[in-house]
């Protein structure tokens, strides 16, 4: 447990659902919680769970999701309860739940972010744009995130959005985010904040655009598959254009080597999940026909992580806790290069509590291998916040 004038931070790696959250509670119980959030291993039992952190955060405002691995003082866990309590006395807090999401709609989408935009107004007439963020943490297996997180960050305007995707380890089969005591599938959570403490919030990714270019010449968007590239099989064509064997295409091979498309001058990771008995490929994100994908790069992966804390830092000072939203490849990637000690440390150096996820959202786009974070300071840095 770490402790600080206004936020609490824990983590438990027991293995049954009510003695986790049991522990959980004993780290980061307070006086007068504005916010409660937790990220839970898919394999606790999410009714015990939820049962529990419903008795013991009663008159609570608590959020969270199941996750793909989580992030804390433990390091990186496949199997823990992590998370932080917020001050009321730091902290204004508003939060609700969008359902249905196969049946979303971009106007409602809006109304209901808008309501509660009213309402942390309501509660805290000071919030703005300057001094407030949104958390989005929404269903992984929904594939609903990016007309979701357009429409949050459209009603929001200026006030900025992160958060990440629902997970279930590798299963790939049901992902939960909780509010109210109890988890939800197909279902969006948004908790708007607003805090007098300096914070910024952030992406960053190891990848860079080659010159390889890869048109999309079929695909099927709601579903997340890519058909034809340059008028070819996906699966062939994206493994003969990167030099691998189209029959050994898996999950590592997809984190080593992602495409990335650009968006208003910007490069963002397109991500493949897995390839079919068809020749498709399906993507962690929507890819539309027509859309030039391009191979792309892996640079340093530490290197990179290192360079953006010492931006956050330098711009709030040492962050008392970063919510943070790490894809589940660059969690395989770091596996693979036995990167866990020197990742975790820097992890750990910056009081990062989190979990690897399915996709993650900033200033509404949904993107793929990267790592969004929500850093929060402390007072005695002036706000500049992003």
């Amino acid at each position: 447990m770490k402790t600080h004038s206004s936020i609490r931070i824990g983590q438990s790696c027991a293995t049954e659902a009510g003695e986790a959250a049991r522990a959980f509670h004993a780290a980061v119980e307070q006086p007068d919680m504005a916010l409660v959030i937790f990220f839970c291993s898919n394999e606790y039992d999410p009714d015990v769970l939820a049962g529990e952190m419903r008795r013991l955060f009663a008159g609570v405002q608590v959020v969270g999701c199941s996750t793909a691995g989580e992030i804390g003082p433990a390091g990186y866990r496949t199997h823990s309860l992590v998370g932080a309590s917020f001050a009321r006395g730091s902290f204004d807090v508003v939060s609700g739940r969008l359902d249905h999401l196969q049946q979303f709609e971009t106007g409602k989408g809006q109304a209901f972010a808008k309501s509660l935009l009213r309402k942390l107004e309501n509660q805290a007439p000071h919030a703005g744009a300057d001094n407030s963020f949104a958390l989005l943490l929404i269903d992984g297996m929904s594939l609903r995130e990016e007309p979701v997180t357009r429409a949050f960050q459209s009603a929001l305007g200026r006030l900025p959005l992160a958060g990440g995707s629902a997970g279930d380890g590798l299963n790939f089969g049901s992902a939960r985010v909780y509010l109210d005591g109890q988890f939800h599938s197909d279902s969006a959570i948004l908790v708007l904040v607003s805090t007098r403490l300096p914070f910024k919030l952030f992406k960053t990714q190891h990848f860079v655009a080659s010159d390889q270019r890869l048109v999309v010449t079929a695909a099927d968007p709601a579903r997340r598959l890519v058909k034809e590239i340059n008028g070819l099989p996906a699966a062939e064509e994206y493994a003969r254009i990167l030099g691998l064997d189209a029959h050994n295409l898996d999950a590592m091979r997809f984190a080593a080597s992602p495409v990335v498309v650009m968006l208003n001058g910007t490069n963002y990771v397109r991500s493949i999940q897995k390839a079919n008995p068809d020749g498709s490929l399906t993507f962690y994100c929507a890819i539309e026909e027509g859309i030039v994908l391009r191979a792309a790069k892996g640079m340093d992966l530490l290197g990179n992580l290192k360079q953006a804390f010492a931006e956050v830092r330098a711009e709030i000072g040492p962050p008392q806790i970063v919510l943070g939203c790490d894809c589940i490849l660059r969690r395989l990637e770091i596996s693979e290069k036995a990167l866990e000690g020197p990742v975790g440390e820097v992890m750990a150096d910056n009081n990062i509590v989190g979990f690897n996820t399915y996709g993650e959202q900033f200033r509404g786009v949904h993107v793929n291998q990267t790592f969004v974070g929500i850093a929060i300071g402390d007072e005695s840095k002036s706000a500049g916040n992003a």
